[in-house]
């Protein structure tokens, strides 16, 4: 897994970040969703790397990335801090413009990092995500129903970490060894075997219903959009349209078209669908 590339640890002003780097070219960034890490991307790396740099990192609080100590509101988890790192990352080797892709929950860091940051992100690419304001402002009984772990992990009532660390077997559940790949399904199993991992992940989606919206909401009003190219990959087999059609919802926040393409897959494409994925990726980043 990740031949030819390098392990690295890199200490930024409030975590420590895990990344795998490899390939030449043009640089881009991998960003994971919940609950993985930079490995769920193994196979879709290795076909990007004859034609890009590509890095992997894990998200701050996942994996083997540190966490900060929990701030008001949430704050430390959130996307925009999230982004902030992934900025701070590259920078730290050598790429002051590059091209980011995001899955599930990192799809909004990527989107925060083309919003916060437009010069510096050349492309955006969303993977089965959406802006989260726009689902929290599009909840309903059918949403709140199918998706009810964002709320049973938001919540801070009763902290979720109390059942999930009591048996993370049980709570989390992954395709096989053979499916993900052996090196992908150890690394991802001891980190949601990590109590700390698993308060960082909660933490991002409490931070996703409060402060993460805040700041979706002011750059709405502020008529703000992502002047980039942007790819909307929508996985066939999950229910990113359980608002609508997501590229419409996307299209009031890109200031150019939303290319949108279905891959065949469940909602872990990378894992599922890496030649699709791969394909898709080289051809928006050479256009």
């Amino acid at each position: 897994m990740f031949e030819g590339f390098d392990l690295g640890y890199a200490e930024l002003p409030d975590t420590t970040v895990r990344y795998r780097v490899g390939g030449t070219g043009t640089p881009v960034v991998l960003l994971h969703g919940h609950p993985r890490t930079h490995t769920t991307w193994h196979a879709v790396a290795a076909r990007l790397a004859p034609h890009h740099t590509v890095v992997c990192p894990d998200l701050r609080g996942y994996g083997r990335s540190t966490a900060p100590p929990d701030a008001p509101g949430h704050a430390q988890a959130s996307k925009r801090a999230m982004a902030g790192d992934v900025i701070e990352l590259m920078a730290s080797l050598g790429h002051e413009r590059f091209a980011v892709v995001g899955h599930d929950r990192g799809g909004p860091v990527a989107f925060r990092a083309a919003m916060d940051h437009p010069g510096t992100i050349e492309r955006l690419v969303v993977m089965d995500s959406l802006p989260l304001i726009e689902h929290v402002e599009r909840t309903n009984a059918r949403f709140a129903r199918a998706w009810w772990h964002w709320w049973f992990l938001g919540q801070t009532d009763k902290p979720a970490e109390r059942v999930i660390n009591s048996d993370p077997d049980a709570w989390y559940a992954t395709a096989s060894p053979e499916a993900m790949g052996p090196e992908n399904h150890a690394d991802v199993w001891a980190a949601l075997r990590d109590p700390a991992v698993v308060h960082a992940m909660a933490e991002g989606y409490r931070a996703g219903l409060g402060v993460d919206v805040e700041h979706d909401a002011a750059d709405r009003d502020a008529g703000r959009r992502v002047t980039c190219p942007m790819l909307l990959l929508e996985s066939a087999d999950d229910d990113l349209d359980i608002h609508g059609d997501p590229a419409a919802i996307w299209g009031p926040w890109v200031a150019g078209p939303v290319q949108h393409r279905v891959i065949a897959s469940g909602h872990h494409q990378a894992e599922e669908a890496p030649q699709a994925v791969a394909e898709a990726l080289l051809g928006f980043l050479a256009d």
